[in-house]
């Protein structure tokens, strides 16, 4: 009997000994992998990036139990073949439901100051909040979202050696999905030879090799220059876009208000948030409604359709005309340019892969 005690001794002693271990076991910080030419990412202090957290929030990125009848994910409107966005027009919700905007790619994302088209949400983690119950996209409660992860032991076992506390709540979920979406970071594209070079960064091996073509270099001139294309307003710097908001033009009359349905403000009205123009090849269609399925499509509107109202941009210098009017050829080296902003290694990445 002695014999049996203290074999149970032993085993209850090993046993509390792993758990408080287990428990206070630290978490492994995560080096983001920043090219040497972006500037530093704005990690929030509430949400530091570890290795553990950027696991867990890509788990939960892919999984279908997220929505209503477990059918899509994050993942399923926001494809990384597809640079992270789709495809289609309009992304399909539980039951086939379609919404009214286009999803936007998620890259680069660390260094957003406000997201969705329309910008309501401030960071990175509110905007995580949004889709779950939003009844065109998943259409689950979060308090549903919660019991069902909850009922996944390693999800139990996972959050609470994460948060070093027992219980999971939407805020926890947005947190780890964050940090995953940070690690999303996009700048080994031609683009960015051409910006090094402009700029005078040192190039590696692989970069000095690349080659950029006349027709290349003609474009990005064209795209820079005020009475060429006119681009670089709204689409400069490694970003490729500028943190604002913007009437380009697509319409006289709104269906979609746009920013004003935020602000309540008329001078808003038909604004939309400026987007990178980064994987430009991977993401159409294009526009906040999808209206404009390929890359020409685009460069005519700029060129020739352009509708003027009370909030165009001032920077739609040549709206009064109705675009730019770029000839065939310039549109031809305008689109060659443009190409060269797709990142082959990124839309590849093993690492965002589930």
């Amino acid at each position: 009997m002695n014999s049996k005690i203290a074999f149970f001794l032993i085993v209850l002693s090993v046993f509390i000994f792993s758990c408080n271990k287990w428990k206070n076991e630290a978490l492994t910080p995560y080096t983001l992998k920043i090219p040497s030419h972006f500037p530093q990412m704005p990690v929030p202090s509430d949400n530091p990036m570890t290795v553990e957290g950027v696991a867990l929030g890509k788990k939960l990125f892919y999984d279908p139990r997220l929505s209503k009848d477990n059918s899509i994910s994050c993942a399923s409107c926001h494809r990384p073949d597809h640079a992270f966005s789709d495809p289609n027009v309009i992304s399909a919700g539980v039951g086939g439901t379609l919404g009214r905007r286009q999803a936007m790619p998620l890259f680069n994302l660390g260094w957003q100051q406000f997201y969705f088209w329309d910008g309501r949400a401030k960071t990175l983690e509110e905007q995580i909040l949004f889709p779950v119950p939003d009844p065109v996209e998943m259409h689950q409660s979060w308090e549903e979202t919660i019991e069902k992860l909850a009922e996944d032991k390693e999800y139990k076992k996972a959050f609470q050696h994460y948060f070093k506390e027992k219980g999971i709540d939407k805020y926890k979920v947005a947190k780890l999905i964050a940090q995953f979406l940070r690690t999303l970071i996009s700048g080994s594209s031609k683009y960015d030879i051409m910006y090094k070079t402009e700029n005078n960064l040192a190039l590696s091996s692989e970069e000095s090799a690349a080659v950029i073509t006349p027709e290349e270099w003609a474009g990005y001139a064209l795209f820079k220059d005020m009475n060429g294309a006119d681009c670089i307003h709204c689409h400069n710097g490694v970003l490729m876009q500028i943190q604002a908001f913007s009437n380009n033009g697509l319409d006289d009359e709104f269906t979609d208000q746009g920013r004003a349905e935020v602000t309540k403000s008329a001078a808003d009205m038909g604004k939309f948030k400026v987007p990178s123009l980064r994987n430009i090849g991977y993401t159409a269609p294009y526009m906040h409604d999808g209206r404009f399925a390929t890359i020409d499509e685009v460069i005519n509107h700029y060129s020739f359709n352009v509708k003027t109202s009370s909030s165009i941009d001032p920077l739609m210098e040549f709206a009064f005309q109705g675009g730019v009017q770029l000839t065939e050829e310039q549109r031809a080296y305008l689109k060659a340019f443009l190409k060269t902003l797709d990142d082959e290694k990124f839309v590849a990445n093993p690492e965002f892969r589930p």
